[in-house]
């Protein structure tokens, strides 16, 4: 019934269709053929699909230098930059994270509760496709294949919009990956690329009853647009202003360790540190050691009047190259920069940790270094985010550090999903009642 009518739906567009609503229909379509494949054909396909982004990669690399030339061209920061850019390791990764999702279990058919009831049905509830997946992300174009491969092993076919900076990236990656899943006997349009321009996106955002679900990756803006403006329901991917927090039972050359990691190790990504909380009661130790460290890595560090007051006693004046610490304002406490940029406070207790981090958090990951189970325990139950580390990196919140494979996006929401997106995240779910002539009295 539900892929009837869907196809009623779709005849609405019949007249004067436009592109997008065509790629959508072709897409529908795609969707039964994928929703009726095995395990092993779509297997077979991610390989092949993994197998085609190495034997292109000079393909892939040479279209991504054009985009690369225009964002430097137009001033583009650097940080945003190195989320573009691709290199022979990077398209590598790329076809790595395809092959080690073939290698999970495919969620479809999965039963997630069954039993019996007293008037003797059968009844079970079932992991199922979406059907057709709309994604909307910006500027990495790694997110192209790690997307068409994740809605392809749930069963779903996906309409990718990336950005307009990464237009030439992605028609390849994504030409390779149609042509690779239509040698493994399944539709191209399994994998579609739609159209960079907003009139092609505000189509999309309305073309409800074709697409199931629209789920955008980017910053804040981008996100607030597609919800706002969205009649196909939305999975909301959120910002990354994450939070270290060192309390005052901390190891603090473990602490440094971590925060160094969470913040510089990879800065332009969603699960970097962003801000750096200090209890007062090892601030003047733990930040004597963290500052020239992070000035030294090249963090310009915008911090409360006490980091301030305690920049001037070391080394972590501001230096040429711009790092070093800044007087922070109420915006910084808020931002999550992407780049080589912290925001640091003093706290005097572990409730002002948790009531700065509910003030200012985006809702994604937080990270307390203590050595206090007691401080552990708190932290974990009173901050309400999608992922609370203790005495770990930031870093960790990603789908594949996790042993899912291959993320869509890091869940800010409280609804059908939260945290990293993999497999389960990406298929919703149906009932299968099995009776013997039952009637209801």
């Amino acid at each position: 019934m539900a892929g009837t009518q869907s196809r009623a739906v779709g005849a609405h567009y019949d007249v004067g269709v436009s592109e997008i609503i065509e790629l959508a229909r072709r897409a529908r379509e795609a969707s039964y053929a994928l929703a009726d494949a095995s395990r092993a054909t779509k297997d077979a396909a991610l390989h092949a699909m993994a197998a085609a982004l190495r034997e292109n990669t000079d393909v892939i690399v040479a279209a991504n230098a054009v985009d690369v030339a225009a964002a430097r061209e137009a001033g583009t920061p650097e940080s945003t930059v190195d989320r573009l850019a691709l290199n022979p390791a990077r398209v590598d990764g790329m076809a790595a994270g395809l092959e080690q999702l073939a290698g999970l279990t495919d969620p479809v058919g999965e039963v997630v509760r069954g039993y019996t009831l007293p008037n003797g049905l059968e009844l079970r509830q079932v992991r199922v496709p979406f059907g057709v997946v709309g994604i909307i992300y910006e500027a990495r174009p790694n997110v192209t294949a790690d997307a068409a491969g994740i809605c392809l092993k749930s069963g779903n076919a996906v309409l990718l919009r990336g950005s307009s900076s990464a237009a030439a990236s992605n028609t390849a990656i994504i030409g390779v990956l149609r042509d690779a899943a239509a040698l493994c006997g399944l539709p191209a349009d399994v994998i579609q690329g739609v159209a960079t321009d907003r009139a092609a996106v505000k189509e999309l955002m309305q073309a409800r009853g074709l697409v199931d679900v629209l789920i955008p990756r980017g910053g804040a803006g981008l996100i607030q647009t597609v919800v706002g403006e969205s009649s196909v329901p939305v999975i909301e991917t959120g910002v990354g202003n994450c939070h270290v927090y060192i309390d005052a039972e901390a190891d603090l050359e473990l602490g440094l360790e971590i925060l160094l990691n969470s913040k510089t190790q990879r800065p332009s990504v969603c699960n970097a540190a962003e801000s750096l909380l200090v209890h007062s009661a090892v601030a003047d130790e733990f930040l004597a050691r963290a500052l020239p460290a992070l000035v030294e890595a090249g963090v310009t560090v915008h911090g409360d009047s006490a980091v301030v007051a305690a920049s001037k006693n070391t080394p972590a004046s501001v230096d040429a190259g711009g790092a070093g610490v800044v007087a922070a304002t109420e915006e910084d406490f808020g931002t999550e920069y992407n780049s080589l940029d912290l925001s640091a406070a003093v706290v005097d207790s572990l409730e002002d940790a948790v009531q700065h981090i509910r003030r200012y958090s985006s809702g994604h990951t937080e990270a307390i270094i203590t050595r206090s189970q007691s401080a552990a325990r708190r932290f974990t139950q009173a901050v309400d985010s999608a992922a609370v580390v203790v005495n770990a990196s930031t870093r960790f919140t990603d789908g594949g550090e996790f042993g899912f494979g291959a993320e869509i996006g890091i869940s800010t929401q409280k609804l059908h999903a939260r945290g990293p997106m993999g497999l389960p995240e990406m298929t919703s779910t149906k009932y299968i009642v099995t009776g013997e002539g039952q009637i209801r009295t």
